[in-house]
């Protein structure tokens, strides 16, 4: 039958109808292992598709050299690969660009989970997919089940073999149709013996490892199961987005209700068991409602160790929380799509049954269409366990009886004093009263007391003859009726809001608890931080001792160590070390509340993600026992710990690659530009020198040659200074700043050009009262220098230099002008990085006297003068950029903090050391 969809139910679909539109298709040629025929079977559905007009294009496809996959490329357009370059390797990968930019119907792209090289737009091939279909544009594609995330232990388990390229679980269950590739183990390895996988070469070392035929069943089994599950996600969706409530039993699945009862662990090995007959999944689920949120500590246990049988004998546990423990145990199954529930027999009297009902009628009631079975047992089980399944809640004190029995006698005196003409309908509320106190302040049980008694009390004292239990007029039969059943009725509702609202409290507890942690989590930026906040929030809200344990190294097979501890650390002994070790090795929790090693000190809970596992929360309770509620917050937590440990090691392997792939990029560029610098002046001496040994020249000759040995030396020696210098700048230098005049600083770094700038216009516009300049002055004048150097170098002889300086109210402004061809709009952001030259840093060949200046020494020869420039000016509190220069041509311009107030100068010489202000050394 068909049900209506709740409005929050009908906005999440629009919403994903809404993601969906414009959205691609992935259709997903789903494999047990490599020569199934997944690419075979791609390609001729692509062929099918191109025949009947639809405009399908090959993205990639590894054809491995077969010839019969090869054919099927026939009559396909093929797009081209694009080359990168990577280790010295020409690598062809998938041109996305082009895809994108091609917007076919179909696009065939194999190895789903193929991982890109580096340098790609992005580093796995399944996101090129998302990019594509985010497009618009369908998806064709091939997977093998050992390349999924979440099955990649298992087949590494089964094949020996860590599959290293995976693909997301997520990834696949976007898929909008997934088809199995299936071919029969004896069959597939008549295709490898054949040739038809592998070259000759392969064949055999693959049928000794990953090819057995043990692997191949079992991993042919992976895949029938994924395409299984796929396949019933598929019809939950469908059932979901048509509203359809009823229960489809494509597949069988049951629910066992755990209860507290001591029969609970004979009904799920009985659940199992049938689960056994029927090739059914097994849920064994617990509810816990307002009345059992205060169970007895034994019957806590046997929760809780009943869960854990459950999860021992293959069953995926929960555990619920709701009013009603059959409305929501029928609500879960439904949207589990289970086919059958599974509860045990309550033990009740007849009479409370018919007066209050039972859980297994209201559940048989409301089941609709989903199969309800009662059990017993085992039929050998002792008489004295079949004890009702309904939970066994706090139970009243004699002093609360007293209490409800005092409450009567105060209404009682109420009554008694009040004149005799009050109406005695009146006073049977004052009786009702007196019930919703003790139903407020001292439970169920003394509030039914009241209501019984106060009948009685209203009969003997109030009704006439009075001081008896006659009755003479049968009407007030009918008012002690109505005043039972509305005190019995008052006494059973309160109880029960009062209970809701100590369940709310918990749940709100538990809410902020675990807010609090994730709060706290989040802020955290390493593992250390992550490890100090979670002890302290476990240790705060269980009052117990804890540590938290990783292996050494972040090593999996190295001893555990304590990252952080809350309480006593000393109580971790090589015992529970041992425990914890069993705890992470197996993935599962140990110790205390557990079936494994339950007399340890301590519960050790794995800290698990699907990537890995990552360590080991260990919690010795105060306590001598913890609740469900209790439990599941514990395992909230550790999840919790878990994500953050995992976020935190990303971000610093993220960071870690990041720095490692910027060290490899300047080492690149380091030696790029040091084998084509230096080689220049290193060819030029060599020369030179040899010319120098093996011919008999001319004096004016050998002067000559000499000269051109010491000017390329002196160029060498200026290439290697700036290289320290700018490892000095790297590695932090601390300033000897004095007070200098700015012209001092632009004489000292125009000193060293004095034979190039003798070939073209220099002009400098400095004013005559420009403040002093508190600077190094050996570092300063090297900006000047380099700046002044990168003009020659890019700058036609005869193009003018210009430099001027102006001051702003804090600021010194120098400014280096050049006229020559500027620089391109992309350079003006990377101009001052280590090792860069831009596009358009080039010579100007249009005249014949546009030739690099020798002369000039250049310095940044290597990409540095401009980085060396900007490390000293923003050592000095300063900044620096480049912008155009008018009309044409670039203009560097830096600025320096103008300090007050100024030194003095004398008058008697314009050579005089500047004198201090205030007594400051200068």
């Amino acid at each position: 039958m068909s049900g209506r969809a709740n409005p929050n139910e009908l906005l999440a679909r629009a919403r994903e109808e809404e993601a969906r539109a414009g959205r691609g298709r992935l259709k997903i040629f789903f494999g047990a292992a490599p020569g199934v025929g997944k690419t075979f079977a791609m390609l001729n559905a692509a062929q099918r598709l191109a025949r009947e007009g639809v405009d399908v294009v090959i993205g990639l496809v590894e054809t491995h050299g077969r010839a019969e996959t090869e054919q099927q490329l026939l009559g396909l357009d093929i797009l081209p690969r694009r080359p990168v370059e990577y280790k010295g390797t020409t690598l062809a990968e998938f041109d996305l660009d082009a895809a994108l930019a091609r917007r076919p119907e179909v696009l065939v792209l194999d190895e789903f989970a193929h991982s890109n090289a580096p340098g790609s737009r992005f580093e796995k091939r399944w996101q090129d997919v998302e990019e594509l279909l985010a497009a618009g544009i369908s998806v064709y594609t091939s997977l093998n089940v050992q390349h999924i995330e979440s099955l990649n232990d298992v087949v590494s388990q089964i094949t020996g073999v860590q599959v290293r390229e995976t693909v997301p679980d997520s990834a696949l269950e976007k898929a909008d149709e997934i088809e199995l590739i299936d071919l029969p183990p004896d069959v597939l390895l008549e295709r490898l013996k054949a040739g038809k996988v592998y070259v000759p070469d392969s064949i055999a070392p693959a049928l000794d490892s990953f090819f057995r035929r043990g692997n191949l069943t079992a991993l042919r089994e992976l895949a029938l199961r994924r395409t299984a599950e796929w396949v019933d996600g598929q019809m939950r969706r469908y059932r979901e987005t048509n509203s359809i409530r009823a229960v489809w039993p494509a597949a069988e699945r049951i629910l066992v209700a755990v209860s507290p009862s001591p029969a609970s662990s004979r009904i799920v090995r009985a659940a199992k068991r049938m689960a056994a007959g029927l090739h059914a999944d097994l849920i064994a689920a617990y509810v816990e409602t307002p009345r059992t949120s205060r169970l007895r500590a034994r019957d806590q246990d046997r929760v809780t160790e009943t869960l854990r049988l459950a999860e021992t004998l293959g069953a995926s546990t929960t555990t619920l929380s709701a009013d009603n423990a059959a409305i929501e145990l029928v609500a879960f199954a439904r949207s589990r799509n289970v086919s059958k529930i599974v509860v045990g027999k309550t033990w009740r009297p007849l009479w409370k049954e018919s007066l209050f009902g039972s859980f297994v009628g209201s559940l048989i009631r409301i089941s609709g269409d989903i199969d309800v079975y009662v059990i017993r047992g085992d039929s050998d089980a002792p008489d004295e366990e079949h004890i009702s399944a309904e939970p066994a809640v706090r139970r009243s004190g004699a002093m609360a009886y007293a209490g409800a029995l005092g409450l009567v006698l105060v209404a009682t005196l109420i009554g008694r004093v009040l004149p005799p003409t009050f109406d005695a309908a009146n006073l049977s509320m004052i009786y009702l009263a007196g019930v919703i106190v003790a139903a407020v302040w001292l439970g169920r049980g003394p509030a039914v007391t009241a209501a019984i008694l106060g009948v009685a009390a209203f009969d003997f004292f109030f009704v006439p003859p009075a001081l008896t239990f006659r009755i003479t007029d049968a009407q007030y039969l009918v008012t002690f009726a109505v005043m039972l059943c509305v005190g019995l009725l008052i006494a059973n509702l309160t109880t029960r809001l009062r209970d809701l609202l100590e369940s709310s409290r918990t749940r709100e507890r538990r809410t902020a608890l675990s807010y609090d942690m994730v709060r706290g989590l989040a802020v955290a930026s390493n593992r250390e931080q992550v490890a100090s906040v979670a002890v302290k929030h476990v240790h705060d809200t269980f009052s117990s001792d804890v540590s938290l344990l990783v292996p050494a190294g972040n090593q999996p097979a190295a001893p555990l160590e304590s990252l952080a501890s809350a309480g006593s650390p000393d109580w971790i002994d090589e015992r529970e070390c041992g425990v914890a070790r069993w705890s992470f090795d197996h993935a599962k929790p140990a110790g205390t509340g557990t079936r494994t090693l339950p007399a340890s000190a301590g519960r050790y809970t794995p800290l698990l993600t699907p990537r890995a596992k990552l360590g080991v929360l260990a919690c010795r309770a105060t306590s001598p026992s913890a609740t469900a509620s209790q439990l599941l917050l514990l395992d909230t937590f550790a999840n919790h710990i878990a994500l953050a440990l995992e976020r935190v090691d990303l971000i610093e392997a993220q960071q870690a690659a990041k720095l490692e792939a910027e060290s490899e990029r300047l080492r690149g560029s380091l030696l790029r530009s040091v084998s084509h610098d230096l080689r220049t002046p290193l060819a030029a001496i060599s020369g030179a020198a040899g010319t120098l040994l093996t011919s008999n020249l001319e004096q004016a000759a050998r002067i000559d040659l000499t000269q051109s040995i010491a000017h390329e030396a002196d160029r060498l020696s200026e290439l290697i200074a700036n290289l320290m210098f700018a490892t000095r700048l790297e590695a932090g230098v601390s300033l000897r700043r004095e007070w200098m005049s700015l012209e001092e600083i632009v004489g000292s770094g125009l000193a060293r050009h004095r034979e190039a700038l003798a070939s073209r216009p220099c002009r400098i516009h400095l004013p005559d009262d420009f403040p002093l300049l508190r600077v190094d002055n050996a570092m300063l004048p090297q900006v000047i220098h380099n700046l002044i150097d990168n003009a020659l170098r890019y700058t036609p002889r005869g193009t003018p230099i210009e430099i001027a300086a102006w001051t702003t109210d804090s600021q010194a402004v120098v400014r280096v002008a050049d006229e020559g061809l500027g620089l391109a709009d992309r350079d003006h952001t990377r101009i001052f990085e280590r090792f860069y030259r831009g596009a358009e840093k080039r010579p100007n060949r249009a005249s014949v006297d546009a030739k690099p200046q020798a002369e000039s020494h250049p310095s940044s020869g290597l990409g540095l003068g401009l980085t060396i420039c900007e490390g000293i000016v923003k050592a000095h509190g300063g900044r620096i950029w480049a912008e155009p220069n008018q009309p044409r041509g670039t203009a560097f311009l830096f600025t320096l903090p103008i300090e007050r107030p100024q030194p003095i100068v004398t008058p008697e010489s314009d050579l005089a050391e500047p004198k201090a202000p205030d007594g400051e050394a200068a």
